[in-house]
């Protein structure tokens, strides 16, 4: 049975891919369904949802359309969470490939920095790198990856320490490979998958973490943001709920889809290997 037929039987896993389908839909026609800019005025403030069908979910205490600012906002939760995930994916291959290749002085020192990083809780420190450099949309992205490269870097490590010995790596050194080419086409590759399986947590993760900084006012100014929209949403909780609940629902089940469709994926990846 194919793998695209497992993943389709684990439940999880269809709900998953569900839920990120209706994300990326939402991310993909936001500037389709709501041309210009989602953070004009629309309406009169707080506008209750379903007062007025030209503004479904009503209007925030500016008078902004909640449900543009919630389509928008898909679009940075997704654009932070996969490029985060990918600059952590990438940093963390290379550290722990390197590491567990070359072994010895370098895998030492490549250790050492990684535990460095892993001593300080991943959101204090993108907190901090933001506070210092500035919030922005690629400053978001790097401080999320810094904190969370550390993990793919020791099952890299990992994996590559169990493949480096093997015949066909052999093999490679007995005809003169260069060793970075090596630990690249050959190591590498065949190390990826368990590194691979860690991408949904990392985006779940990412996606949190941004918008919790924005929650804080540390987010890009020039973007709407989930995190922004509940911390807006905050000042008027008693009289206008909606303007919270609305967005925490969206992030809540958007890391909710993250989760379960990697669970699925790595289920799948079980069961394909288990039976070879």
């Amino acid at each position: 049975m194919s793998r695209f037929r497992r993943f389709l039987r684990t439940p999880e896993a269809v709900a998953g891919a569900i839920i990120l389908a209706a994300l990326i839909a939402m991310a993909l026609s936001a500037s389709l369904l709501f041309p210009g800019d989602p953070q004009a005025i629309a309406g009169p403030a707080l506008l209750p949802p379903f007062q007025d069908w030209s503004l479904p979910l009503g209007t925030d205490r500016l008078g902004r359309d909640v449900l543009a600012e919630l389509f928008h906002g898909a679009r940075t939760s997704l654009a932070v969470g996969l490029a985060a995930a990918a600059a952590a994916l990438a940093v963390g291959s290379v550290v722990g490939t390197l590491a567990g290749f070359a072994g010895g002085f370098i895998d030492e020192v490549l250790m050492r920095i990684t535990d460095a990083f892993q001593t300080v809780p991943s959101f204090l420190l993108a907190l901090a790198f933001v506070s210092v450099v500035g919030p922005s949309l690629g400053i978001v992205v790097i401080a999320i990856a810094l904190g969370t490269w550390t993990g793919p870097a020791r099952v890299a490590r990992a994996e590559v320490l169990s493949i480096r010995e093997r015949d066909y790596v052999a093999s490679a050194r007995a005809i003169g490979m260069h060793p970075l080419a090596i630990a690249f086409r050959e190591v590498l590759p065949n190390a990826l998958p368990p590194v691979l399986a860690m991408s949904s947590v990392i985006v779940a993760a990412a996606i949190l973490t941004e918008a919790a900084l924005s929650f804080l006012g540390l987010g890009d100014p020039n973007r709407v943001t989930w995190g922004g929209m509940i911390a807006e949403g905050r000042t008027v909780l008693r009289t206008a709920p909606f303007l919270s609940i609305v967005p925490g629902i969206a992030l809540v089940l958007t890391v909710l889809g993250v989760y379960l469709a990697g669970e699925g994926i790595v289920e799948t990846t079980a069961v394909r290997r288990g039976l070879q």
